[in-house]
Order: C-alpha cells, then structure tokens, then sequence
C-alpha cells in the first residue's frame, strides 16, 4: 500500500512542478501586453482635454528588444477604437495612451478624442496586434479605485 501512495505523492509533485514553471517560462521570453489603466481621471468629469487626458492605458514592453506598435489597437467593451500610428516601444518601457489631444512624445501617444472613453464603473481593455490576433486584455469593475494594474 505504501508503494501507490508514493508514486501518488510523486506524480503530484512533478505535476505541480511543471505548472510552476510554466508561467516563469512564457515571463521570462516577456511580451508587449497592458500594464495599467486609469478609468477615473482626477477631480470632476469636465471634459476639458487635461480631464481627458486624465484617463489612460499604459502599455508595458517586457520584451528584451524594440517593437513597433504601428496598426496595434487598443479597444474598449463599446468599440471605441484607438489604432497606434508610427510608435517603437523600447525594451523595458511603457506608453501611455491618452484620450484626449495632444503632441505624441516618448512614453505618450494621444487618442484624441472629445469624451470619454473608459466606464468609470466596468470596462474592458483589449490590446490587439496590427494582423488584428489577440494580445492581451484587462477588465475591472469597481467604483471603489480609479485605475487597476493589468
């Protein structure tokens, strides 16, 4: 009887030890996926452009190289749709893509847009390449916070 236990306790073991890696693995190649939305920019909802540009999604590069963001969407739950223009997104580096107007720089692009975009209650992000394939997305329901961590 020891000897099923054994083999049991062995078989678990081995299978919790693979999951484990698994997620340190698909970490460590990195990827370009959504980092933290702002939902609820600071004080009322006025829509002037710096209340605008108080809501954001920041998009983190975990990858060891450069890439190039141009046609890349980022889509809330409605539809709304910002598309990327000419952008390279360093190793390591994060962008932030505001909803109002304004000049793109290093670390900002502007949307560009005259009202809201993200639900200040629930909303969805979705972050998807320029062929279109799926590459990350981040929900959050909670009046509670303005922004979340992706």
């Amino acid at each position: 009887m020891l000897r099923p236990r054994m083999l049991a306790a062995a078989v678990a073991t081995a299978a919790a030890s693979t999951v484990a890696l698994l997620p340190a693995q698909a970490q460590a190649a990195g990827s370009v996926h959504l980092y933290r939305v702002y939902y609820d920019s600071p004080g009322s909802d006025t829509r002037s452009n710096s209340s605008l540009n108080g809501e954001w999604v920041q998009i983190k590069n975990s990858t060891s190289s450069s890439v190039q963001l141009k046609g890349y969407t980022v889509r809330d739950a409605t539809g709304y749709k910002f598309t990327f223009p000419s952008y390279r997104i360093s190793a390591g580096k994060t962008v932030k893509v505001h909803t109002g107007k304004g000049t793109q720089s290093a670390g900002h692009v502007y949307w560009g847009r005259g009202s809201y975009v993200w639900n200040n209650d629930r909303d969805t992000v979705t972050l998807r390449t320029a062929s279109g394939a799926f590459r990350d997305s981040c929900s959050y329901n909670s009046t509670r916070y303005d922004s979340k961590m992706c």
